[in-house]
C-alpha cells in the first residue's frame, strides 16, 4: 500500500524538515507485519512529494497478531496492498515527531498552514464514498474519489470496497496528520488492533483541536472503538466537557457494549437453568468462562476451540498459571473441532455456542447439528448469533454485507426461527427465542439467542418455537 503527501509551498521542500525525513534519502522501518520506506518521488523548491510504502507478509501478520482459528481469509485479504489501519499505526510510528508537532530546525513551521495534497489511492472503507465524504469534508477538505472496480477487464464484476481518494486542503502538517491517524482506523472495520480504555486518551489527545467540533463525532468515536458503547461514551463525555458550558447536564453512564451483554445473558440463562456442568464450543479467549467461574454454582467448566493460540489467550484470561488447586479442578481447556465428535465434552448437562455457528459454512453447520443434538445430546444448548436485518443500523456497512469477513452467514429473525424449528423437530428439543441488545421496530435487536432444551421421551415433539 502507498501514502502520498504534497505540498506546494515554497520552498516545497520545508516538507522535509517537518516529516524529519530528508528528501535526499530512502529511510526503511520495521513494521507489524512487514516494513515500510519513506522516499520522495519530488522534491523541488516549486513542489515535493513524500510517499510512504508499506509491504505486508500475511503470513508474517496472523502470526504476529496471534489470531484465532485461522482460516483462508487470514492469509489472503487486501491487508498487504489496501489503506488501512495498519497505515494510521505505521504513520504514528514512522512520522511520531511530526504528529506530536514537534520540529527544532523550523519551529515557525508547525503551526503555519501550508497547501497539502494528500493520496490513498486504495482506500478501504466499509460505508463506500460517502462515509468518506462524511469524516473528511466538514474538515474543510477538497476530496476526488473513484470507486475501483474489482477488475478492469471485467467491468460486469461490479466495484470493490477500494477507492482512490484525493484530499486537498491547506492546513498544518500536524493537523493532517492527526485526521489521518484517528479517520483512517474508523473507517476499517477489520481493524488490526484491539482498543482499550487507554486508547481514549490517545483519541482525545489526537482529536483534541477538530473532534469535538466535527458533526459526526459520535459516528467517528463509536467506529474507533469498534462500537464498544463504554469507551465510546467514555470519549464522547470528555469531548462533551470540553465543548459546552459547565452547567451542561451529565451523559448517561456507559452503555454496556453487545458483547457485554451477550455474555452476561448467556451466564443468566445458565445460573437460570441450575446446571452444574457446562461446555463453551468455541470458547476463544475464556471470556465467558471467566464469568462461569465467579459462580460457584457451576462445579465443572470445560472450554474448547480449534486454535491452539486462541487456548493459550484464554488460559492467561483465566490466570490458570497461578491458579490453585480450587479453581484448577472446576475448569480444563481442551484442543477440538465442533465437526468432530468428541466423548470429552458430550457428558455436560449443558453447551453454549456463542457468536459460532456463523462462521461455518452450510456443509460444516450440518455436521455441528448431527454431532450435538443427534450425538452429544446435551439437555441444554444455548446459542447466540447476529441478527442481519439489524445490519442497516450500522452506518459503516454497505447494503448487503456482513458484520464480520469472516461469517459465512447471518440469519434474518425468520431464517433464524425456522431453523431453530427444524432442530427442535429433528433432535427432540423445545427452543425459547430471544433478542439481545436495543431492539429498533423494523429490525429488532442486534444479536438472537435460543436456548434449546431436550425433551423427556414421554413428551410430544415440539411443532414450533417460543418466543420471549
Amino acid at each position: 500500500m502507498i501514502l502520498t503527501i504534497s505540498t506546494t509551498h515554497k520552498p516545497a521542500t520545508d516538507l522535509g524538515y517537518l516529516l524529519h525525513k530528508h528528501p535526499d534519502k530512502v529511510q526503511e522501518f520495521n513494521i507489524t507485519g512487514g516494513k515500510a520506506t519513506v522516499f520522495y518521488p519530488e522534491a523541488n523548491e516549486d513542489r515535493c512529494t513524500m510517499a510512504l510504502f508499506m509491504e505486508l507478509d500475511p503470513i508474517a501478520l496472523v502470526r504476529k497478531m496471534g489470531g484465532s482459528n485461522p482460516s483462508l481469509s487470514h492469509y489472503v485479504n487486501d491487508r498487504p496492498y489496501a489503506t488501512s489501519s495498519f497505515t494510521s499505526s505505521t504513520l504514528s510510528g514512522v512520522f511520531g515527531t511530526a504528529l506530536a508537532g514537534n520540529c527544532k530546525t523550523h519551529p515557525e513551521l508547525v503551526n503555519q498552514p501550508l497547501p497539502l495534497e494528500v493520496r490513498l489511492p486504495t482506500l478501504t472503507a466499509k460505508g463506500g464514498e460517502g462515509i468518506i465524504r462524511r469524516m473528511f469534508e466538514p474538515l474543510g477538505y477538497t476530496l476526488a474519489v473513484e470507486t475501483l472496480p474489482l477488475d478492469e477487464q471485467h467491468p460486469s464484476w461490479g466495484d470493490s470496497a477500494l477507492h482512490d481518494v484525493t484530499l486537498q486542503h491547506t492546513l498544518p502538517l500536524q493537523r493532517l496528520l492527526e485526521h489521518l491517524y484517528v479517520l483512517l482506523p474508523a473507517m476499517d472495520v477489520s481493524r488490526h488492533f484491539y482498543v482499550s480504555k487507554a486508547d481514549v486518551d490517545v483519541l482525545l489527545q489526537k482529536g483534541e483541536h477538530w473532534l469535538k467540533d466535527h458533526p459526526d463525532k459520535n459516528l467517528i468515536t463509536q467506529l474507533y472503538f469498534l462500537r464498544i458503547k463504554g469507551l465510546a461514551n467514555l470519549a464522547l463525555e470528555s469531548l462533551t466537557e470540553e465543548s459546552e458550558p459547565t452547567d451542561a447536564p451529565e451523559l448517561p453512564p456507559p452503555i454496556q457494549s453487545l458483547h457485554q451483554l451477550r455474555l452476561d445473558m448467556v451466564l443468566q440463562t445458565l445460573l437460570d437453568l441450575g446446571v452444574n456442568r457446562v461446555v463453551d464450543l468455541g470458547c476463544g479467549e475464556g471470556k465467558l468462562l471467566q464469568r462461569l467461574l465467579q459462580h460457584g454454582q457451576f462445579q465443572d467448566i470445560l472450554g474448547m476451540d480449534v486454535s491452539h493460540r486462541v487456548l493459550q489467550k484464554a488460559r492467561r484470561t483465566l490466570n490458570l498459571e497461578t491458579a490453585g488447586p480450587a479453581v484448577l479442578d472446576r475448569i480444563r481447556l481442551i484442543h477440538g473441532s465442533l465437526t468432530y465428535y468428541d466423548a470429552r465434552w458430550a457428558v455436560f448437562e449443558a453447551a453454549t455456542l456463542v457468536e459460532v455457528i456463523e462462521h461455518l459454512d452450510a456443509e460444516r453447520l450440518q455436521t455441528l447439528e448431527r454431532i450435538v443434538f443427534g450425538h452429544a445430546k446435551p439437555k441444554h444448548v444455548v446459542l447466540t448469533t447476529p441478527n442481519r436485518e439489524f445490519n442497516v443500523n450500522y452506518e459503516f456497512l454497505p447494503p448487503g454485507a456482513l458484520r464480520h469477513q469472516d461469517h459465512r452467514f447471518e440469519w434474518t429473525r425468520e431464517e433464524f426461527s425456522a431453523w431453530c424449528t427444524r432442530i427442535s423437530q429433528t433432535y427432540g428439543y423445545t427452543a425459547t427465542l430471544s433478542e439481545l441488545g436495543q431492539s429498533e421496530p423494523d429490525t429488532g435487536a442486534p444479536s438472537q439467542m435460543v436456548v434449546f432444551s431436550k425433551i423427556d421421551d414421554h413428551q410430544q415433539l415440539p411443532g414450533a418455537v417460543e418466543k420471549i
